[in-house]
């Protein structure tokens, strides 16, 4: 059996701080991106959420947790 290792709760903790500030970061930008069309809104949130947070940070991070190395 595997032994548990440290790099599982240091990475749920750092997924919990970039999620944090990100949260921060968009809500700061709400009033200027509040005023856009809704279509540039929408556009803006997909390519901020699922782009910038999940394809770039998230990725390496939850790789990093399994396998020890960042890909």
């Amino acid at each position: 059996m595997n032994e548990p290792t440290w790099r599982k709760p240091v990475g749920v903790l750092a997924i919990l701080v970039m999620l944090t500030l990100w949260a921060v970061a968009v809500a700061m930008l709400s009033p200027v991106v509040g005023g856009w069309h809704w279509v540039l809104q929408l556009a803006f949130y997909l390519i901020a959420g699922i782009a910038w947070l999940w394809v770039l940070p998230m990725r390496r991070m939850l790789s990093w947790m399994e396998t020890g190395r960042w890909r």
